[in-house]
Formats: C-alpha cells, structure tokens, sequence
C-alpha cells in the first residue's frame, strides 16, 4: 500500500466517523425529499469541468454516504437481512480492491482462483455435500436462485446451453412465502412467471408436504413437467423453514430438480443449536447461501452450490482470449465455466477470511447470540398491552403487529424513520400490514431490544 493510499483511506474514515456522528440514530431524521435536498446541496455538480481532487471528493461523498445511511451498526436499525460487516471482512475486501483480480481466466488471478475453490469446498462440507460438488461465488440469494433454476430447466427441459422457448408445461413449486426471486428467475429463464406455482403453508410457516403433494399428482395428471421444487431455508418473512427431508424426497420421487434457498437461514449450520432446523439440506440438488446475513461479510457474498459438479455443464464455454483448450490442458484453468458472469471479482476473499478468522465456534456463537435476541425481543413484545406478537422467531425475525388498524402499523413504521429513531421493517401477510425486527448485530444487547421496544409503543 502506497502513502498516498494510506492518507487516502483516513480521509475516508475521518468522513464516516463525521457523518455518522451527525446522523445520531440508525437513520437520518426527516422526509425523504428533506435528505435528497440536502444530498444534492452537499454533492453539487456530480461531473464538474475541473475535478475538486481525490480527498475532497472522499471526504465529500463519503460524509454524505455516512450521514444518510441506514446503519447496521446500529442495534436499532433491524428492518432488513442487513448485517453490520465485521472489521475483518470489510479490511479483506479493501485488499480485493486494490488487486482487483478477474476469476474468469486463470491469468487474471492466478490465487484467488484456488481460493474460490477452497472456499465452495468448506461450505459445501459444510452443507453435508460430498467431494462431487462445486459452485461458484454469485451476488447473493437471487442469482443463485436463478442458477439454480436454470439448470433445473436445462435438464428437465433438455437444453444443454438454455435455448429460450415457451415451455408451456414447465412448473415450479415453491411455498407462498418464498422469495419473489423464484417468479423473476422463472420469467427471465423464458418459463414465464405463470410456471411457478405456490404451494400453501403449515401453521408454523412451512411449506406443507400433504399440499406439495397435491401439486405434484395434479401436474402429472395434467402432463406438467415439474422442472423444480423450491425449498426455503429461512423465510424473509418469518424465517421459517420447510421440512427440507420430506420435500426433497417427495420431489425426487416425481423427478424434479430440487433447489433450497437457504440464502438466510444458510450459515445457520455452524450453531449446533440451529444446525438440526436444515436436517436433509445434503440431499438437494442446489443450494443458495448467503454470508451478507448471517455470515456478516459485506455485500455482495452470496454462494451457489450443487451436489454434482456434472450439473454445471450449462455454463461451460470456450472463449478463446480467456481459456483455450491448450491452456487448460496446461492447468491454467479459470472459473469463467462456473459462474453466469464474465469479469468477476474474488468475493470469496473476505468470506474466506471470516471463516478462518473466526471459524465455525466463532459464527455459530454469533448465530446464537442473534437468536437469544429474538426470542428475548418475542417475549417482550408478546407482553407489551400495545403490541401483538404473530409468530414466535425461528431464526432472528420477529413478526409482530401494533394493536390497532393496519394504517397505524404502517404509519408507526414511519413516524420512527421520520425521527431517526428506529429502522423496523413491514410485510403484508393476508392482505393486512405486519410489522418485523430483524436481528442481525451480534453486538447488540437486550437493552438495545428494550429500546426498539420502548420507542415503538411510545410511538403508538
């Protein structure tokens, strides 16, 4: 690192600690025009004709970053799968930056290339895959999603490169919690959102096996192609999990592809608390893990894995100015044929770092201290007068409701954005507005809970 690099990054972080000091609370306090008014104000002329230079334009954007962020840092902000990024990981991620390697040939990062490697080897060991899986490093849940998903597609539909046709007959079955990427992913893959079909949930928020049933034996009668089911791990709404064993047996038994979204509930698998809730996880065919939740790595830190590395034949090309067959042969192979991407940087470095940094004990207890919270934030709202608790946490997301109509939850929600005071996130569940905490900071205490708790019936 240079000097000038080195002074560079303390204008940065004299500019965060500025602006987060002058933001006060999770969020900046205000209507949203109030901050876009002042973002301008502070930015000026994005492209001037002359350039202000490298430390005001540093300090500038990033003062205006810092004061109008919705900071994870902060125990009160707890809307989102968010996560405050350790120090470790956010340091790793300088240092990919700086290098700024591309996986898709060997010769453009010819370390960061194994290092891919042995990161999707730890994982999936950790998944309960064997030494025939593999994956790639994506953006997170929704391009793994897609991955997966396309080579359901590829397989069940015989398109080896993913020719676009209208499959008429194609279906995908996932439960009505799961995530809107599922639909998206169906009509980008040319399958037409129509093609997924939502399977009806337990009382406990899971997708129900007698109702998947149903589903399967009804497309079979109708010559339907159930070219996928989709299992959640970890509902954004509720965190709930689907009975991963029954589901995945059920479809294998109609010959579909099974993919598990696990894109939250994923890193779970280090809490030997939590681990037993993905038992059946090793036997699907896909998998979507995400480190940008529980994992606390910076975005994006997202994993795809699957259970044959045979599966992946969809991705493989031949570009010759990135991995002639000579070269391969030779052994400087990339990992263009893994990944939907071309130029992609080495995510895996800061995901890497984590696990080595602190290891499986070390998350596991992180997931752990995240999971107390919810349970503690569910009790104290399940006896609190002005609140209703909907479901207890089955991961570290607690459902609630205000008691009263569904404008004053709406309206609660934004009364504490306006006042900067607390960031607590919404979902609509039978058409009536809920309300949710999502606990994510390992550092955050049953004080901090008190607080958000506190604020929002104060608000009511």
């Amino acid at each position: 690192m240079t000097d000038s690099m080195r002074i560079l990054i303390g204008h940065v972080l004299d500019a965060l600690a500025k602006g987060a000091a002058e933001r006060g609370g999770p969020v900046p306090a205000g209507e949203p025009d109030e901050l876009a008014r002042w973002v301008r104000q502070q930015l000026g002329e994005p492209l001037p004709q002359a350039g202000t230079g490298a430390p005001e334009a540093l300090e500038t954007i990033s003062h205006i970053l810092a004061y109008g962020a919705a900071d994870p840092a902060d125990p009160r902000c707890a809307a989102h799968l968010h996560c405050p990024p350790l120090p470790v990981a956010v340091a790793a991620d300088l240092a990919v930056s700086m290098l700024n390697p591309s996986l898709d040939s060997w010769d453009q990062a010819p370390a960061a290339v194994t290092l891919e490697r042995e990161l999707i080897g730890a994982l999936a060991e950790l998944a309960g895959y064997d030494g025939r899986a593999s994956g790639t490093v994506t953006t997170g849940g929704s391009e793994s999603n897609l991955m997966g998903l396309m080579l359901a597609r590829d397989r069940a539909l015989g398109r080896s490169h993913g020719a676009v046709s209208a499959a008429r007959d194609a279906r995908i079955y996932c439960s009505e919690l799961a995530h809107f990427s599922i639909q998206r992913a169906a009509a980008l893959l040319g399958l037409g959102e129509s093609a997924v079909r939502p399977v009806a949930v337990d009382a406990r928020q899971r997708m129900d096996v007698r109702a998947l049933e149903g589903e399967l034996d009804r497309c079979a009668a109708e010559g339907g192609i159930p070219v996928a089911v989709v299992a959640t791990a970890g509902t954004t709404d509720f965190g709930s999990i689907d009975p991963l064993r029954q589901v995945i047996a059920l479809a294998r038994r109609h010959g579909a592809w099974t993919h598990v979204d696990a894109a939250y509930g994923g890193m779970a698998l280090c809490s030997d608390r939590l681990a037993p809730l993905l038992d059946g996880l090793d036997a699907a065919d896909s998998i979507s893990i995400d480190m940008h939740k529980l994992g606390w790595v910076p975005a994006a830190a997202g994993v795809f894995l699957v259970r044959e590395k045979a599966a992946l034949v969809s991705l493989e090309r031949r570009a010759a100015y990135l991995n002639p067959e000579d070269d391969e042969e030779a052994g400087y192979v990339g990992l263009l044929g893994s990944s939907m991407r071309t130029t992609r940087r080495p995510d895996c470095v800061k995901m890497l770092v984590t696990l080595r940094a602190l290891g499986r004990g070390g998350l596991g207890a992180m997931v752990d201290h995240c999971h107390d919270l919810a349970r503690y934030a569910a009790e104290r709202i399940g006896s609190h007068p002005k609140l209703e608790l909907i479901a207890s946490p089955v991961l570290t997301t607690v459902v609630f409701r205000v008691r009263g109509t569904d404008h004053a939850n709406a309206e609660l929600r934004r009364k504490l954005l306006r006042e900067g005071v607390a960031l607590v996130g919404r979902t609509e569940l039978a058409g009536r507005v809920h309300l949710k905490l999502t606990l994510l900071n390992p550092h955050a205490t049953r004080a901090h809970v008190d607080e958000i708790v506190q604020a929002m019936a104060s608000a009511v």
